[in-house]
């Protein structure tokens, strides 16, 4: 099955939901605990019934799922599916979906000889090692819990970084966070590649990137 660019996937107009780092994501707000489990039993019913399963985290205040198609690493209709079905499980519930808020964080290491480090951060963080198209050079936890990190070759010249982060939100998302970090002493440093990805910098000079699916495709 084929996944779905970020294009396709706003054409959808999924009401509450973004596209985040090869995945749907969403918040359900949930006034209680009970709640929260109540949906996720709900909807644990439903993907065993479509036979496609999210991953799911459960919190005293909100569900937060995410969706993608292992197989096909990405976005496919199978997720779109399951995305309208779970909308429809927490209509019934009394509660609403969101992605305001939600993001996804991954860590770039910034290396002139990347390839002679990868091995160590391998091995400390016990990952596993994608390479080639789609992925270039990252180190991905099994389990799903831990960011991202990938590699990015860099000049040697010093005073340089070794590590940014990229957070990943949805473009809605941007000029809020921006006029925030401006607020709190940083710089925009760069917004050519936008909308792709916007460069910021705290008062120290540390970087970090804002990205969204635009631009990508």
């Amino acid at each position: 099955m084929s996944t779905l660019t970020g294009e396709q996937i706003a054409d959808e107009h999924l009401t509450g939901w973004t596209y985040l780092l090869g995945a749907l994501q969403t918040r359900i707000g949930t006034p209680d605990f009970a709640t929260g489990l109540a949906i996720v039993d709900a909807i644990g019913a439903e993907a065993e019934r479509m036979d496609h399963h999210p991953d799911l985290d459960l919190r005293y205040t909100h569900v937060d799922v995410r969706l993608w198609s292992h197989d096909a690493r990405g976005v496919t209709r199978r997720d779109i599916r399951l995305a309208r079905a779970i909308s429809t499980i927490a209509e019934a519930a009394g509660v609403t979906l969101s992605h305001a808020g939600v993001s996804r964080l991954e860590l770039a290491l910034d290396s002139p000889d990347f390839a002679a480090v990868l091995p160590f951060w391998r091995a400390v963080l016990a990952t596993d090692h994608r390479a080639g198209p789609g992925f270039g050079d990252e180190l991905r936890d099994p389990a799903g819990t831990l960011p991202t990190v990938w590699f990015q070759e860099s000049g040697r010249e010093e005073p340089r970084q070794r590590w940014h982060p990229d957070v990943w939100v949805d473009p809605a998302e941007v000029p809020s966070r921006i006029d925030a970090a401006l607020a709190a002493g940083g710089t925009l440093v760069s917004d050519a590649a936008a909308p792709h990805f916007w460069v910021l910098a705290d008062g120290d000079g540390n970087r970090v990137c804002l990205c969204t699916w635009q631009g990508r495709d």
